[in-house]
């Protein structure tokens, strides 16, 4: 996994919402163990308590699920992934929309770019 911490934003909160990313674009998927904290806290190179606090609200939200001996695994609930996956759209869809709002852009065409970016890059 490729971390990408940047100053200026608490870490954990970067690590979680990196965490949720790997989780619903399926680097780690359904049912898949997750590395143990150590590993992903040096991978990211962070303490260790940082990447703890990370996981543990992942797993309070139900993303995770802890097994004693066997470390995190992803949930297997796909609903609760999906409703991630589509709560992470919609923020982007947000952030977008505001932008072409303020470009002075109407809803005509924005739809008019999208479709034209998407034609190409089929091409």
């Amino acid at each position: 996994m490729d971390w990408n911490i940047t100053a200026g934003r608490p870490v954990y909160v970067q690590l979680i919402e990196q965490l949720e990313l790997a989780l619903v674009t399926g680097e780690f998927p359904p049912g898949s163990r997750i590395p143990p904290v150590r590993e992903l806290a040096a991978s990211a190179g962070v303490n260790p308590n940082t990447m703890q606090r990370a996981l543990q609200d992942l797993e309070s939200r139900g993303l995770l699920q802890a097994q004693r001996t066997a470390g995190r695994t992803v949930t297997a609930n796909d609903d609760i992934l999906q409703a991630l996956r589509r709560k992470r759209a919609a923020t982007l869809a947000r952030d977008f929309l505001q932008q072409m709002h303020a470009l002075g852009m109407t809803p005509a065409e924005v739809e008019a770019l999208l479709r034209e970016t998407e034609a190409s890059e089929k091409e």
